[in-house]
């Protein structure tokens, strides 16, 4: 007595996922849904591959590309991130310029999704897709809110938060100029009183760095909270701007820095 048996091909397997609301697996997953051996698998991941159906953001893990993200050859960082990080059981958020963009801040659209983590990681490159991972001390400290997307949901920093770290990343935020340049639109969407719980995630001289440049914006409606935090912690000076020269800087008592950059935010 014969048996129909119909073995799984690779198209098959996604579309099945796809239909299922799934946009991505590993090879594992895949190899025991086909029912073939490893190399068999990767012979039939990279003829989908090629044809733009599937992508690789990072080794053994797949998401399924649909045609409206097939130019970007992979999909959008926010809408896989989320899932790698949960199979790699790594605490993350989106930080940075990148959640700088969620409440409307950011002047030029990011080259590379900033993703903040507790140790650093290589970056991801995923057909267009850029991923840069920040080391982030504290990073289970940080708040956070969760944004939608069309797969799912991402962790961003909040608009406090995502203060606290361009000042303290400037370097991966295009400078004191441009930091300078973002916080004044995102001063909208701070709340006041969150401010100083965000401060306490990060060293004090964060904070003091980030009041002097909100009050230097036009944005002291918002600093109240911090100007408290930082009076009654901060008992030192701390540069404005690291690594500059220091020589004949001026200093600042309300929020004890010294100001060795001069700043010229857009307008």
């Amino acid at each position: 007595m014969k048996t129909n048996f119909h073995r799984l091909h690779a198209r098959e397997y996604i579309d099945q996922l796809a239909s299922s609301g799934r946009h991505h697996f590993t090879s594992r997953e895949a190899r025991v849904a086909l029912g073939v051996s490893a190399d068999a698998t990767k012979l039939a991941l990279n003829r989908l591959a090629r044809k733009s159906l599937i992508a690789s953001p990072a080794r053994g893990f797949y998401v399924i590309v649909p045609p409206d993200y097939r130019s970007l050859g992979c999909l959008p960082a926010d809408q896989f991130i989320p899932s790698l990080m949960q199979r790699k059981q790594l605490t993350y958020y989106a930080g940075l310029l990148s959640a700088a963009q969620y409440y409307g801040a950011a002047h030029h659209r990011p080259q590379q999704f900033q993703v903040l983590l507790e140790l650093n990681r290589r970056p991801i490159k995923c057909g267009k897709v850029r991923v840069m991972f920040v080391a982030r001390k504290r990073i289970m400290e940080v708040p956070t809110r969760t944004f939608n997307t069309p797969r799912g949901e991402v962790r961003v920093s909040t608009p406090e938060s995502t203060a606290i770290d361009l000042i303290g990343y400037t370097r991966r935020a295009g400078g004191l100029d441009n930091v300078a340049t973002i916080l004044t639109e995102l001063a909208e969407s701070m709340n006041p009183a969150l401010l100083p719980e965000a401060a306490a995630t990060a060293p004090l001289r964060w904070a003091q760095r980030l009041g002097y440049v909100l009050d230097l914006v036009g944005a002291s409606n918002v600093v109240e909270p911090l100007r408290a935090y930082v009076r009654d912690k901060a008992s030192e000076y701390t540069l404005l701007a690291p690594g500059s020269p220091s020589t004949n800087s001026r200093r600042d008592a309300d929020w004890k820095i010294m100001v060795n950059s001069e700043l010229e935010p857009e307008s």
